[in-house]
């Protein structure tokens, strides 16, 4: 069982909730020590006194705040544990959020929350079903190691885990780290979707999601302790060739997705890559303008027809009344001689 990190108390409303804090996680890195690599003498850090010039014991050791070179404050860790905060010795929340409006990079370790005893029983088990059918998380404050703290209460199976927080104002703005403007297609958009698709898991269970890094270097220490030499790292494989095309990149990424994964062309749940709209486009462009071209052809053709058409009924009348204007003469003398 992990051991007590801090006692204290839940405080949400009149309701208080004596409880024990230990830590929710572990660390299996492996750890290295410094050492003189001449004679493989151990390199420590030692806590040391300038005006003594002499080692001290961490009991010889205290907190100071140093308000100018010559001018230094002392406090006492039961000053701190004393100060009239009622965040000192209780986890006080403050609101009930959706889990959904928290940053995740507000949220740090986590630790779980253990009921102090048969009298924190009842008010615990209230709290944690009230967390749980409100599908909400608790914020709270808390006062550890010297400083106000911020705090996430959720549910994980059947106990409360209180996850430590970052300020808002600890977030730094990622204003200024978005590349320059670029231009990303539809189908770039869909193909991208199709391999989150098959990327998809339903949690974070198999070999892609174990440490291999720590057993790969218990493995190199074995060998150096047996004498071995360290194993060899498997050769990767060197790419084809530098691939530009983005929509080229997802259709093979969906590929070894699928082969990952044991799924074949025809499996059900195989979805096809968007087509390229673009040379599509282009020729259905193409087909529209060549015959767009040739109406306006064969408009001009036919105004050009017509006008010739217009031009030799026009002459020919002019012939016509040409011919009619003699004879008219003829029967004015005519008339005249008589």
């Amino acid at each position: 069982m992990p051991r007590t990190v801090w006692s204290g108390a839940i405080s949400f409303g009149l309701v208080t909730v004596p409880i024990r804090v230990v830590s929710a996680t572990e660390n299996h890195a492996i750890r290295f020590h410094q050492y003189h690599l001449e004679d493989m003498g151990r390199v420590r850090v030692r806590k040391y006194c300038e005006l003594e010039d002499r080692e001290v014991s961490q009991d010889e050791i205290g907190k100071g705040y140093e308000i100018s070179k010559d001018t230094l404050v002392a406090v006492s860790d039961e000053e701190l544990r004393e100060m009239p905060l009622p965040t000192a010795k209780a986890i006080e929340i403050s609101a009930f959020v959706p889990a959904a409006s928290i940053d995740p990079l507000q949220v740090g370790d986590g630790y779980y929350l253990q009921a102090d005893g048969q009298v924190a029983a009842k008010p615990y088990k209230l709290l944690r079903m009230a967390l749980e059918r409100s599908a909400k998380v608790a914020i709270a404050k808390y006062a550890w190691s010297g400083r106000e703290r911020l705090g996430l209460l959720r549910v994980r199976d059947d106990s409360i885990v209180l996850h430590a927080m970052r300020w808002p104002d600890e977030i730094r703005s990622p204003q200024g780290l978005a590349p320059t403007a670029v231009e990303v297609s539809d189908d770039e958009i869909e193909g991208a979707r199709a391999l989150i698709d098959h990327m998809t898991r339903d949690g974070l269970q198999g070999s892609e999601f174990e440490d291999h890094y720590t057993d790969a270097l218990a493995e190199v220490i074995k060998a150096k302790r047996e004498g071995h030499a360290p194993p060899e790292a498997p050769e990767q494989e060197s790419p084809a060739g530098q691939v530009v095309d983005l929509m080229s990149a997802l259709e093979a990424s969906v590929k070894k997705a699928r082969a990952s994964r044991g799924e074949g062309e025809g499996d059900a749940d195989v979805y096809d890559l968007p087509t390229k709209k673009k040379t599509t486009a282009k020729k259905a462009s193409a087909k529209k303008a060549t015959a767009g071209r040739a109406t306006a052809a064969k408009a001009t053709a036919e105004k050009a027809t017509a006008t010739k058409a217009a031009k030799k009924t026009a002459k020919t009348a002019k012939k016509t009344a040409a011919k009619k204007t003699p004879a008219k003469k003829t029967a004015a003398k005519s008339k005249r001689s008589a």
